[in-house]
């Protein structure tokens, strides 16, 4: 960080310190929201959610070789072959915003395509199929079909249009992607050796966090039973560990898992802390009036879309949590197509999301992506309402 950068921080950190009334139960209570939210946080999504995926992008950088992911996921790989693998990814990861990024991150820096990858960042929280099934339930079929179908259609066009736009950038990849990367890696380990220990941990991060959803039948069964199944899944892969992989193999593994923790844990807590002093919790207050925006996203209008999908946009959603959220917000007079422009833009990016994401790919792409989801959302959402009402 630069002098001034550092100087201009001081001066804002001063400012806050000497004009905000501390003291004053708005402000205070907004600054127990975000250490709640923060609390909140740490005891439901790090040990479950997070670990394992910071494992499963560890992994991602160690054993999967460079050339599978540019067969798959490359710059030079088929359009067709991947972005259909990329867009309907979410489908079998139960995963947030904040927890798909290691795997983001693994992928993009192995090797895939940007186009692909954004495909991926997109889709894996918005379309993972327990999410679509809870929208269709609570929220009714026609906001469950529409989100499924709009984020499998976002996903491809943000990820296509992302590709465009980077489009030397992407070709120069391809070029020196084609030298630096060997296509004869050789593993080890059989193929179906591979396939389990990942799927094994795949199954831990699905399993591991399935909600508790009396009202369908197969998620409640699978409630009941999924430390069963996280725990046999989790023998499966000791036992894979030890079997089949050395000791130098597990320690680069835990290396590459560390590095990943240590350039997104940071600043997730600060986005996190940040969204919850600014927003708070599902009915909880933050600095900004949760009544506000009830009443902004009301109607069809193209303001209340854009409104919908920006606070979508900024505001955190753990996995799922957004589904409560927006029954509430339609009990309170929100409009159809605001609640889809939030449910399309809400789960694939966040505050926190978007810090990580500026890490990896620059605040410039990270700019042009934001500005997709979000003008995609509104307009989405505007054909949605028109339709639904």
């Amino acid at each position: 960080m630069s002098n001034w950068k550092l100087l201009l921080l001081f001066i804002g950190v001063f400012l806050i310190f000497f004009f905000v009334p501390m003291d004053h139960p708005y402000v205070t209570g907004a600054i127990l929201e975000a250490f709640n939210m923060m609390q909140e946080y740490a005891r439901e999504h790090i040990l479950l959610c997070l670990i394992p995926a910071f494992f499963i992008a560890g992994a991602i950088a160690q054993f999967i070789s460079k050339g599978a992911v540019m067969k798959y996921l490359g710059t030079g790989a088929k359009k067709v072959v991947s972005y259909g693998v990329a867009s309907v990814s979410g489908a079998i990861l139960a995963v947030c915003s904040c927890t798909v990024l290691p795997l983001f991150s693994g992928i993009y820096k192995r090797g895939a395509g940007l186009g692909p990858a954004i495909a991926f960042l997109y889709s894996g929280p918005a379309i993972n199929i327990m999410a679509i099934i809870l929208t269709a339930q609570i929220l009714g079929l026609e906001l469950g079909l529409a989100r499924a179908i709009g984020a499998i259609i976002f996903s491809i066009v943000i990820g296509l249009l992302m590709h465009f736009i980077y489009i030397k950038e992407e070709r120069k990849k391809a070029s020196e992607g084609g030298i630096v990367m060997p296509e004869d890696e050789h593993s080890p380990r059989k193929f179906w050796q591979n396939a389990l220990y990942f799927i094994s941990m795949v199954a831990i991060l699905v399993f591991a966090n399935i909600p508790k959803r009396q009202s369908i039948p197969i998620m409640q069964f699978l409630y009941n039973y999924k430390y069963h199944i996280t725990v046999f899944f989790l023998l499966v892969l000791i036992f894979a560990i030890i079997k089949w992989f050395r000791k130098q193999e597990i320690s680069s593994w835990i290396d590459a898992t560390w590095d990943f923790a240590k350039q997104i844990l940071p600043l997730l807590f600060i986005g996190v802390i940040i969204a919850g002093l600014l927003l708070g919790r599902p009915g909880q207050q933050g600095l900004i009036p949760g009544a506000w925006i009830s009443t902004l996203v009301g109607g069809n209008s193209l303001f209340a879309n854009f409104f919908a999908s920006i606070v979508g946009a900024f505001m955190y959603f753990a996995t799922l949590t957004e589904v409560p959220i927006i029954q509430g917000l339609l009990g309170s007079g929100m409009g159809k197509g605001p609640a889809l422009a939030l449910l399309l833009a809400g789960p694939a990016l966040s505050l926190p999301n978007m810090l990580v994401i500026r890490s990896v790919l620059g605040t410039k792409k990270t700019m042009v992506f934001v500005g997709l989801v979000v003008v995609m959302s509104t307009f989405a959402g505007m054909i949605f309402g028109q339709i639904a009402s």
